[in-house]
């Protein structure tokens, strides 16, 4: 995995606040955990931030969340650069795309899913497209690995995909009209992709 940073100093914003529905929402989350552990809401709190934040988790933002549960600014910015679901820099407005390159989903075809990103988005990862709605990056394993290959999209995943089906997963976005996660090609959770191959009948089972 590359080594995660902020984004730099020009992308910065000066200042962060909570809404006050989210203040709400992180204290509550807050006050879930014993008198000692408030600091165990670190990573759903950072979460909302980044949904309130468009898709991304600034420096700021990161010191409003150590100032709220009273951590040093450091121990949540390890937090924010380890776990890949938060973004480090601006993603596109519409949609930012992670692309599984592990063995896997590379094996089965995930080079193409890459292919469509740099022609369809931008060429090199972590930049927004000319338009400003989309970004993408290549990430480790998202868990998906019997569907591959696959690419996750905000909180959801999309997987079974080519690159024809891909495309019309982003075509989906782009007219605001998101396709369903999951499968693309239709099959229910991890079953065999031609379709079950045993206990086809009730009788099969006796």
């Amino acid at each position: 995995m590359a080594v995660r940073r902020l984004a730099p100093k020009e992308k910065q914003p000066t200042s962060f606040a909570f809404t006050a529905e989210n203040l709400e929402w992180a204290k509550a989350q807050i006050a879930k955990y014993p008198p000692g552990r408030q600091q165990s809401a670190v990573i759903p709190i950072l979460w909302r931030v980044q949904e309130q934040h468009e898709g991304w988790v600034s420096e700021v933002a990161i010191r409003a969340v150590a100032d709220l549960l009273g951590m040093p600014y450091i121990r949540v910015l390890e937090i924010a650069t380890f776990y890949t679901m938060f973004q480090l820099e601006p993603v596109g407005k519409k949609a930012h795309v992670q692309v599984c390159g592990t063995t896997p989903c590379m094996l089965r075809g995930s080079k193409d899913l890459i292919e469509v990103c740099k022609s369809r988005i931008h060429h090199d990862p972590f930049h927004v497209s000319a338009d400003g709605n989309f970004s993408w990056e290549e990430v480790e394993c998202l868990g998906a690995c019997v569907n591959a290959p696959m690419v996750m999209i905000w909180k959801d995943t999309y997987e079974d995909l080519t690159a024809e089906s891909f495309g019309k997963v982003l075509d989906g976005f782009a007219s605001g009209n998101p396709p369903k996660p999951g499968s693309q090609t239709g099959r229910q959770f991890a079953a065999p992709a031609g379709g079950p191959t045993t206990l086809k009948t009730s009788g099969d089972a006796s």
